[in-house]
């Protein structure tokens, strides 16, 4: 038996001679099962109401019970992350003194919730006491999603007008402006710091989707001013590749901000699902990304910008022309550098108007071809979105509970630190047919794990907060093993109990 393991029995005998403790259970050496690795989330929108809240005009306490609901309903279901939209027009649905509060949350821009409640706090509170990670998705450069409310005084289209570009309806922060770039980076640092989040996410509004008339496409605004300024610094590149450049600029100072803050906490990127119309053979049509909202989101990938990448692959499975499952296996494949792959679901097309005829199984399918192509640390998928597992589109809640019947934590990310967390130290409290493991606090650990076995089988049975100090399992095993989760995911050695 190697050191650590010793020190580990003995660090548990220690607590068991507490008068808490229960000799019920007593250290024992086992093989305990590597828990199931999976990557199961969720996006919740906030522009427009989408998801949650579903009225700008509910109360804190409406609000509270709504998001309460929707975890409730990821943690049932199976889900282990969950993608918060924190930044939908350069506002902020949480405490901030760099952008005003958002319309879509009290329905005035910049008025807070009247009874002084942060929403991000509160999300990552109860989404952390599920077991669920939280994700803070960001919008980079959309400065106006809607015409339908004046602006904050404090908002960057009015402080900072002539940095924007119109886009249709919609105002944009230019991608071209150093200002611009830095300030969305800059949000994304502050809340990297000031909150407990486990993930920085952007999606794919980089350059503004491009406008079709008469069957040819047209880029939506005009930045020839910024163009011919950087020409006339002595600027080289065409303005295509120019506008590409500004953006891998920012994809990549994006992800050094970030690990420079807290080299634990991820960057995820969810792109258009096609870079470019023939990347595979197979896919003829669709929007030119690289081309026409200027995302070269296979650089990204293959220089590893990024710790998960989640191109939005929305089709069936059966369209040879847009087929997620060779999409799906042509992004594996520009995977060079091995980060997670976790493909955008279009769970929300079941029975829907864009896509009369899908059922449920068709996620479940494409589930099921993540996991074939899935990067060396384990699989993923993210459903767009939580209202279709809310509603319980053609009874997608129940099929997804049989494909998530195992618990599963999410992948671990090597390159964000590989250190192994100390053993944990339990104190198990038996009272009735109920164990109480009491935890003495950890401060190398972000998550702990709970495995308990019966009979000859292991289960994972829950992943929870390290910083709790006690947790409860109503029907005592025959066996629990309990292990440190390390912020990067790595396991500590597992501290084994045996029933008596």
């Amino acid at each position: 038996m190697n050191a650590p393991v010793i020190r580990s029995l003995l660090l548990a005998t220690v607590l068991l001679l507490n008068s808490n403790a229960s000799a019920d259970y007593l250290p024992t050496k086992s093989r305990v099962p590597e828990p199931r690795r999976e990557f199961r989330a969720a996006w919740i929108a906030t522009v427009h109401n989408i998801d949650w809240p579903s009225r700008n005009n509910l109360s804190p306490v409406q609000q509270r019970a709504e998001l309460i609901k929707l975890l409730d309903t990821a943690a049932e279901t199976g889900f282990n992350a969950v993608i918060l939209q924190v930044r939908t027009e350069c506002d902020a649905l949480y405490k901030s003194d760099i952008e005003p509060w958002s319309f879509f949350l009290t329905g005035s821009m910049g008025k807070a919730p009247s009874d002084g409640y942060d929403p991000l706090s509160f999300a990552i509170d109860e989404a952390h006491k599920r077991g669920i990670e939280l994700h803070a998705w960001f919008n980079p450069f959309r400065a106006s999603a809607t015409e339908r409310s004046s602006k904050s005084s404090k908002h960057i289209t009015k402080t900072h007008s002539s940095l924007m570009l119109s886009a249709g309806t919609m105002k944009w922060g230019n991608p071209a402006s150093d200002f611009i770039r830095k300030r969305a980076i800059e949000v994304m640092v502050d809340v990297t710091k000031r909150y407990d989040v486990d993930a920085i996410h952007i999606d794919d509004y980089f350059y503004p989707y491009p406008k079709t008339e008469n069957g040819k496409v047209y880029d939506q605004f005009n930045d020839s001013a910024s163009y011919s300024a950087y020409c006339a610094k002595g600027g080289t590149l065409d303005l295509r590749d120019w506008r590409r450049n500004n953006i891998n600029a920012f994809v990549s100072d994006l992800y050094a901000s970030v690990k420079s803050t807290k080299e634990w906490v991820e960057v995820g990127i969810s792109p258009f699902g096609i870079w470019r119309p023939g990347y595979p053979n197979s896919t003829k049509a669709g929007l030119d990304a690289y081309d026409h909202i200027f995302a070269d989101s296979r650089k990204w990938l293959q220089q590893g910008w990024l710790d998960y990448f989640s191109p939005q692959l929305y089709w069936r499975i059966d369209p040879p022309d847009q087929s997620f499952t060779a999409l799906n296996k042509w992004w594996a494949e520009q995977n060079l550098q091995q980060r997670h792959l976790y493909p955008g679901i279009a769970s929300n097309r079941i029975m829907s108007s864009e896509d009369r005829g899908r059922p449920a199984t068709e996620s479940i399918r494409q589930i099921d071809e993540t996991r074939k192509f899935a990067s060396r640390m384990g699989p993923g998928h993210i459903h767009w979105s939580i209202k279709a597992i809310k509603e319980d589109r053609d009874g997608l809640r129940g099929i997804l509970q049989s494909a998530y019947s195992e618990v599963a934590i999410p992948p671990a990310t090597p390159w964000n630190g590989s250190n192994q967390p100390s053993p944990v130290y339990v104190a198990p409290i038996v009272e009735g047919n109920a164990l109480t493991l009491s935890f003495n606090p950890a401060n190398d650990a972000r998550w702990r794990l709970i495995q308990v076995k019966n009979g000859s089988k292991w289960t994972t049975l829950r992943l929870m907060p390290a910083k709790e100090s006690s947790y409860q399992i109503t029907e005592r095993p025959d066996e629990v093993a309990i292990r440190h989760v390390s912020p990067s995911g790595f396991l500590s050695i597992p501290t084994i109990l045996k029933r008596q």
